[in-house]
């Protein structure tokens, strides 16, 4: 248990071209006044996905297996079912073609083959690291390429020598106005991915049955110690990501704040030449590629776990039925990508939805974290439970702030 690295797949799921292109246009638009969005991002990120990975190591089941398994009326099972097929399967591949269409685009922006070109190849790259069923390997890639990502980012923020005076003084004035939710929502929900939370507890499991002891008295012991290292490495890894997604803020604020700039996915990297020269086109690609990358590879992953879960399939991922789902996932998007209709609208818009559809999953997760007997000594404490209220009051609070600016 000590060697996985699912904290650092999370963070990789959660910095997508989505990611990118959200922290830029708040960075361009709002300068530093929603840091403090992503900062309660980070927080409730951490507390929630904590949650799933105790679920995975206290009960060897995914997320989508524990909510099953713990109604048993037969038409409510079968709501959870429709829920998680729908909300987690169905969702993830309008995911997809985003991810694959917004790197797509930034990289036709240096090499122009066509973004239909590169949504297919990065598909076929998708499929052929999914088809090889080797955990290392993905696990191994993704990892990678969160450290090419931050090394990427990191280099551009240097290069453009960011105001820290002007940072700081927008930092301690949070902004929160009608203006402002769609960006603030659309923070809150391309960092706290509702599939993540299926992702997580699924590949903690896996990796819990494989390690875990099998000498009864010695059982809640091992479990105790892999939580705890689960703890530590998770809110490491999902730390550095809201680093980079704070980075790709500061960029842009740099670059683009007050100056009413156009930005898409495709001319972001031009824009930015005026303070990177001309390798800006070629950073602002690279870091888009890795981040398309890492969101092709786990939100079909993430469906594949959930689905299987939900409809009591295998979970193995050389299963034909684990395959059919995230294969038809990647189909999806690469086919709705090569279309190639512009993504900026569209991917801020379901940022934004997904961050209203995360109290709906974060609340089944917390009954789940309470009402499981599976869970034993593991359920959720006191304050695991108000920091789970906590985090969906607040996302729900700012939904229907969003809900009601639009009448007033």
């Amino acid at each position: 248990m000590a060697k996985d690295k699912s904290g650092y797949i999370i963070a990789a799921a959660f910095i997508g071209p989505g990611t990118v292109t959200t922290a830029s246009l708040a960075g361009a638009n709002f300068g530093f006044h929603l840091v403090w969005a992503l900062l309660f991002s980070i927080f409730a990120t951490i507390v929630l996905q904590d949650m799933a990975a105790r679920l995975g190591v206290a009960t060897g089941k995914g997320l989508a297996s524990a909510m099953k398994d713990m109604v048993s009326t037969p038409w409510l099972k079968m709501l959870f079912i429709a829920l998680i097929v729908s909300a987690i399967g169905i969702g993830n591949a309008a995911y997809e073609s985003g991810n694959l269409t917004g790197a797509a685009i930034g990289l036709d922006a240096f090499w122009e083959i066509g973004t239909g070109t590169w949504a297919l190849i990065l598909g076929a790259l998708a499929i052929a690291l999914l088809w090889t069923g080797s955990y290392s390997w993905i696990e191994s890639v993704l990892v990678y390429l969160v450290f090419i990502m931050a090394g990427v980012f990191f280099v551009t923020l240097v290069v453009a020598k960011p105001d820290i005076s002007l940072m700081f003084s927008q930092l301690l004035q949070p902004r929160l106005a009608a203006d402002s939710i769609t960006t603030i929502l659309a923070l809150i929900g391309t960092t706290i991915v509702p599939y993540n939370l299926f992702l997580h507890a699924s590949l903690v499991a896996k990796s819990s049955r494989n390690t875990e002891n099998p000498t009864p008295d010695k059982t809640n012991s091992d479990k105790s110690d892999a939580i705890k290292a689960c703890r530590k490495q998770s809110a490491t890894a999902i730390s550095m990501g809201g680093l980079i997604t704070l980075v790709v803020m500061a960029t842009a604020m740099m670059a683009f704040f007050n100056q009413a700039a156009t930005m898409d996915a495709g001319n972001m990297g031009e824009q930015l030449k005026p303070v990177l020269g001309d390798k800006a086109q070629w950073f602002f690609a690279l870091g888009l590629f890795a981040a398309g990358l890492t969101s092709a590879i786990t939100a079909p992953l993430a469906a594949a776990y959930a689905v299987c879960g939900a409809l009591g399939l295998s979970d193995n991922m050389k299963s034909k039925g684990f395959r059919a789902v995230w294969l038809a996932i990647i189909v999806c998007g690469v086919a709705v990508a090569a279309l190639g209709f512009k993504p900026l609208p569209a991917i801020l818009f379901a940022q934004a939805t997904n961050g209203l559809l995360l109290p709906i999953i974060a609340i089944f997760l917390l009954v789940v974290m309470n009402k499981s007997k599976a869970l034993g000594d593991f359920k959720n404490t006191l304050w695991s439970n108000l920091a789970g209220v906590l985090v969906v009051s607040v996302v729900v609070g700012l939904g229907l702030y969003k809900l009601t600016s639009l009448f007033i």
